[in-house]
């Protein structure tokens, strides 16, 4: 797959709308269209780095579908911006069942640590 393939999965997978890339990369969303039409071109290193940013992936990856190692690795434990920006396009609804899911992990967490004897609320 190409960076065209491999930015629509990443697009689909994170339940991003081309607007929403344009507005955090920065760059138009006519432009994301072409990237994204099946004779669309390839973008410019400078604007291929702004959206592999904006969507939390490595050019490398948006190019040939293929992450290191180490990146791999990292990615089981997603940047804080990329959950921001996905409870951003939560309803006040939705994000309340989030706020409940958070809240019963760290209720968990804590009961295990005082199990253990240890402080309570300091991450893993």
């Amino acid at each position: 797959m190409g960076f065209r393939e491999n930015l629509k999965s990443e697009l689909t997978y994170k339940g991003i709308l081309v607007k929403e890339l344009a507005a955090s990369s920065g760059i138009s969303r006519r432009t994301i269209d072409n990237y994204l039409r099946e004779d669309g071109s390839m973008p410019l290193a400078d604007a291929a780095v702004r959206i592999a940013d904006a969507l939390g992936v490595t050019v490398e990856y948006l190019i040939t579908g293929r992450e290191r190692q180490e990146q791999k690795n990292h990615s089981l434990v997603p940047d804080p911006q990329v959950i921001l920006k996905s409870l951003e396009s939560l309803n006040i609804r939705d994000r309340k069942i989030v706020l409940s899911v958070i809240s019963t992990l760290k209720e968990i967490k804590d009961a295990e640590r005082k199990a253990l004897g240890k402080t309570p609320s300091i991450p893993d």
